[in-house]
């Protein structure tokens, strides 16, 4: 009978490990406000790229092939694939700094400022959908409450909304002069306003602010969503989501243009060769913002919720995440730490096991039979011994190994022809767009390791966590690395801003690690600071400084640090708000430098707060109370607070209120 009951017990707890070591990562869950309808215009041909020539991706030759792949991807199930949205939050190069602009006139005010904030993104020049968006004379304002998501089972209920055109400039105008029955993020090309709103995309003619005129309709289709889009030398480029049919996986039609289907057909789908999860079809397109048509597109399958995509002036980088050979990893385990206590008939068959051409699942099912096998053998002395020795021994044996269990893949498509350019892979996770940059002609990531809690029953793992930076070249290969970054943390944030790289990590304190990204085949861990909280945003400041903005025992703080000197960076000054949430925390488009009148603005619950660095001192120089604060702006000399129903205006040079304007 004991027999019998440890027999299943041990059965139980080889499933567990099966499931564990190649399970997926427990993350936050991070909703990126995006309601946005997907993009692709039935006239437009889908490019034809020769994937063969890159290494690790192929397209699909037939519904037949893709089913076939969603077959293996699903009995393996362990995978990872390319999966949903831009990241939030985290750091932004040296290139996304606000510019120091001139010194303005002494006389009369021009009715054109010659100051204009723009939305705070990663990458100068290419701008990002937000819920603000302003030319210097009109302000376009949606709020992020009115509008509803959409699933492949259904949608929110939606509650009204409107996208306000405001009268800004100069201050005493300040009016709305119009209001669009649409709501959801923003993007404004020239005249033309892109209002991302619920399961459709609409297109504005906004050249008179008091008449928009609605140009072009884009619908998303049933199952299907926008993960982001990026505005960049007047094209919007999109990507687009869409949920698998299992059953009639190929064409995919996301999207509609004017009422025109479009379609994917099946040998215009793109996947890693190594079989992932996959649930979802990617589609990556640019947009004419004048028509809403469609002029490039490419599409590749994935995993919803599981990827980082970031956009460089030279291309998009996409990943997705995958698990190594956990049977190889098994038989590995087996063969150089456990020859003493595992049979050599066992560790025979577990090699001969990894080698057969069959799922991961059916060779899970077979180890299952044979470790079973091997258990029931074991007197109930031995079996306490054995579970003993099986914890500690796999715990040290994946504290060496996990790297090649927790891979992430990289696709880059080239912005000219939207065509995939290179393709590769590191070791970890990436946490947001922000972990990844590219310079100089090489990419450099961010990733974290291990960030898991194994309970396998008597063979337990605890979470053994590691932070690394990666280096690649242009075809993808990595070239250098810092590795060990945080060990039992993971990342909360990371910047990188030319050559140098800045990461902060967290569990019970905030170590912030500068790196020395120079030359690279040799990066190098140059410089490291402890202190309590978390950062988990990041933003240059000066060339020697770099803003964080966190939580410190549940409240939010801000963290002037100094890295003239790479080796011993230090924290200047620090700063804890009496709120416990800042929107920054979420969004990074919350954020506003005005390197000008050296001061940042930043939102609470409680209303809006405008801080100066001047001299390194961190000092709060004005709060602006209730008001449900979500974004400001500045035009010339004047900052604009922009609240969930009114504007506040301020005078920059004395930070006194000079209008304001109630919805």
């Amino acid at each position: 009978m004991n027999k019998q009951i440890n027999a299943k017990f041990a059965l139980g707890i080889l499933i567990i490990l099966a499931s564990v070591v190649a399970g997926y990562t427990i993350r936050e869950c991070k909703f990126f406000y995006i309601p946005i309808p997907q993009i692709i215009c039935c006239k437009t041909p889908h490019q034809h790229f020769s994937a063969s020539e890159i290494e690790g991706i192929e397209r699909f030759g037939s519904e037949e092939d893709f089913k076939n792949y969603l077959r293996e991807a699903e009995l393996s199930s362990y995978g990872l694939g390319i999966g949903g949205g831009f990241g939030r939050g985290g750091v932004v190069s040296e290139e996304g700094m606000a510019p120091v602009a001139a010194p303005l006139d002494t006389g009369e005010k021009s009715a054109e400022p010659e100051r204009i904030s723009d939305t705070n993104v990663q990458v100068e020049g290419i701008d990002e959908p937000d819920i603000v968006k302003t030319d210097g004379q009109e302000i376009y304002f949606s709020s992020t409450q009115n509008y509803y998501w959409k699933w492949s089972w259904g949608t929110f209920p939606e509650t009204a909304g409107e996208t306000k055109t405001i009268k800004a400039f100069p201050p005493a105008s300040l009016a709305i002069d119009a209001k669009i029955d649409k709501t959801g993020n923003l993007l404004l090309s020239g005249k033309n306003l892109i209002i991302f709103s619920n399961d459709r995309i609409y297109g504005y003619d906004v050249s008179d602010p008091k008449s928009p005129k609605k140009e072009w309709t884009i619908e998303v289709e049933s199952k299907s969503s926008v993960a982001d889009a990026r505005l960049y030398n007047g094209k919007i480029y999109l990507i687009t989501q869409t949920m698998i049919d299992t059953f009639h996986p190929c064409p995919v039609s996301p999207l509609s243009v004017e009422g025109d289907a479009f379609e994917v057909g099946c040998v215009d789908i793109y996947h890693p060769i190594v079989p992932v999860q996959t649930d979802i079809t990617y589609n990556a397109m640019i947009v004419n913002p004048d028509t809403g048509n469609i002029e490039k597109s490419v599409s590749f399958v994935g995993s919803s919720g599981q990827s980082v995509i970031y956009m460089s002036k030279e291309g998009v980088y996409i990943t997705y995440s995958y698990t190594g050979d956990y049977i190889k990893f098994y038989f590995n385990f087996f063969n150089e730490k456990c020859k003493d206590i595992i049979p050599s008939w066992l560790i025979e068959k577990t090699e001969k096991l990894a080698s057969y051409d069959i799922s991961e699942s059916a060779k899970i099912t077979e180890l299952q039979v044979l470790f079973q096998k091997y258990y029931t053998s074991l007197s109930d002395d031995e079996r306490l011994k054995i579970e003993n020795e099986l914890t500690n021994r796999m715990s040290d044996y994946y504290k060496e190994q996990r790297r090649e269990l927790e891979k992430t893949g990289i696709v880059k498509i080239g912005l000219d022809q939207l065509e995939v350019v290179a393709s590769g892979n590191v070791p970890g996770q990436p946490l947001n767009q922000f972990s990844l940059d590219e310079y100089n002609g090489h990419l450099r990531i961010a990733v974290t390791v291990g960030e898991r809690f194994f309970g396998i029953g008597f063979i337990g793992i605890t979470r053994q966590s590691a932070n690394d930076v990666y280096v690649l070249n242009k075809d993808l290969v990595i070239t250098g690395s810092v590795k060990d970054l945080g060990l039992e943390e993971r990342i909360y944030s990371a910047r990188f801003v030319e050559d140098k790289g800045y990461l902060v990590t967290f569990r019970q304190v905030d170590p912030f690690y500068v790196l020395d990204l120079s030359d690279p085949e040799n990066p190098e861990l140059k410089g490291e600071l402890k202190i309590p909280g978390y950062s988990s945003y990041l933003h240059p400041i000066a060339k020697d400084r770099i803003l964080g903005i966190g939580k410190e025992d549940s409240q939010v703080k801000v963290s002037l640090f100094n890295v003239e000197s790479p080796a011993k960076p230090s924290e200047l000054d620090k700063y804890v708000l009496n709120e416990y949430w800042s929107d920054i925390l979420n969004t990074h488009h919350a954020f506003l430098l005005d390197t000008k009148h050296q001061i940042f603005f930043l939102p609470g619950s409680q209303g809006g707060y405008i801080f100066s660095y001047k001299g390194d001192k961190l000092g709060l120089v004005k709060a602006v109370s209730n008001i449900q604060a979500k974004r400001a702006i500045y035009l010339d000399d004047y900052l604009y607070i922009i609240g969930e129903d009114e504007i506040v205006v301020l005078d920059e040079l004395n930070w006194k209120e000079i209008n304001g304007l109630e919805f």
